[in-house]
């Protein structure tokens, strides 16, 4: 039975997010699509709750350094970990770093160097394959896509009614960014909408 449930949350995740890709006209490859939903499944377990803690209550600069720092057997692992923890976080709990007031190019700009930090160890490493360079440098310059692939996934799943303050952050969010998904969020709630000055 563990198995058969492993399989559906698997395939529940890979098609959640092949279907956000398409919904967003985002184009990743298959392995970074496999690696996104890999991702989603790992942090729905609950051993997961410490890589959010870290990501979502200390200073990332400072994580950031410590991996830096970290010696080049674990540097890549804790890379990898600050790489996916904040795509996680800024795709789930975007609103809520934003109401902390933790900027999202920040995040973004700490997230995809921790990727290409680690993309870089790949490709100095000789035995992996280059597939993971790639898989890494891909993941580092399509960070915002994927959030926003991730954030698609969050709405989604979210059965809880959107507060009026909640859409009105999703507006403001909006004027910030142009994001066409957010657009279609504002729209599905009867909102239309416009950027100031726009006739």
């Amino acid at each position: 039975m563990s198995i058969e449930t492993k399989a559906r949350i698997s395939e529940f995740f890979l098609e959640s997010v092949e279907a956000a890709c398409r919904n967003q006209r985002v184009e990743a490859s298959h392995g970074a699509q496999a690696y996104v939903a890999g991702l989603l499944e790992d942090f729905v377990r609950p051993d997961a709750n410490a890589a959010l803690r870290e990501t979502l209550d200390r200073p990332l600069t400072l994580v950031l350094d410590e991996a830096m720092q970290t010696p080049s057997g674990e540097r890549f692992e804790k890379l990898r970990g600050l790489g996916d923890g904040t795509l996680y976080v800024s795709g789930f709990f975007g609103e809520h770093l934003e109401r902390r007031g933790v900027d999202d190019e920040f995040v973004a700009s700490i997230g995809g160097y921790a990727y290409r930090s680690a993309a870089t160890m790949m490709r100095a490493g000789s035995s992996p394959p280059t597939t993971f360079f790639d898989l890494f440098t891909e993941l580092a310059e399509r960070f915002h896509a994927l959030v926003e692939v991730i954030a698609e996934i969050a709405d989604r799943t979210n059965f809880a009614p959107r507060t009026p303050s909640g859409t009105l952050r999703l507006y403001e969010r909006w004027l910030r960014t142009g994001n066409e998904r957010l657009a279609r969020e504002l729209a599905a709630h009867g909102m239309t909408p416009v950027k100031p000055g726009a006739a």
